[in-house]
């Protein structure tokens, strides 16, 4: 089965973004997938803000996402763009670190005035890291997105559907793509 690295690009501990990523991972677990989660915040600051892209925390994170059949990215939206966090990482990857890859864009946000940061802002850097496969992402309402006391999500149920459905098409996209290699 395809492998699966889902990126999260919150700064937060607590990150809605984040906890609604882990429980969309379980959900490609259950579609025989292997998922790695990152999350950026855990890489350290002064290889991402240096730009070190010897460091071996940002080696190790290049080797995941080439060892990678597809990549979830998740981030909060921030003044109508993907979080600063995520831009420091994709900025030390390499050019093409997406080719051959299937990806799943989404986005978490307060207000359905930055559903567009996905296609105007994501969607454009994913295309020029050579992306092979850009799946329809999603954008999710903070509002809808409840964490309990264990950090488990609970998603409203409009959402928890349209969530459920873009990610089994990633999975059967990302599926297909494994049965059918891309040539060169």
């Amino acid at each position: 089965m395809p492998t699966v690295l889902s990126v999260s690009g919150s700064p937060s501990v607590t990150s809605r973004t984040t906890s609604l990523l882990r429980h969309l991972d379980d959900r490609l677990r259950l579609h025989g997938h292997d998922v790695t989660a990152l999350d950026v915040r855990t890489l350290p600051a002064e290889a991402l803000l240096g730009a070190d892209f010897a460091h071996p925390a940002i080696v190790r994170t290049a080797a995941l996402f080439e060892e990678a059949d597809g990549i979830v990215i998740g981030t909060p939206v921030y003044k109508a763009a993907y979080s600063g966090l995520l831009k420091a990482l994709l900025d030390l990857l390499p050019q093409y670190a997406l080719r051959d890859k299937t990806v799943l864009p989404l986005a978490t946000g307060g207000s359905t005035a930055h559903v567009l940061a996905l296609d105007y802002a994501l969607r454009p850097v994913l295309n020029s890291m050579g992306a092979a496969h850009i799946v329809p992402g999603w954008f999710t309402l903070d509002k809808d997105i409840i964490l309990g006391d264990d950090g488990t999500p609970t998603v409203a149920p409009a959402a928890a559907d349209a969530l459920a459905e873009v990610t089994d098409n990633f999975s059967a996209a990302l599926s297909g793509r494994a049965a059918a290699p891309v040539s060169r």
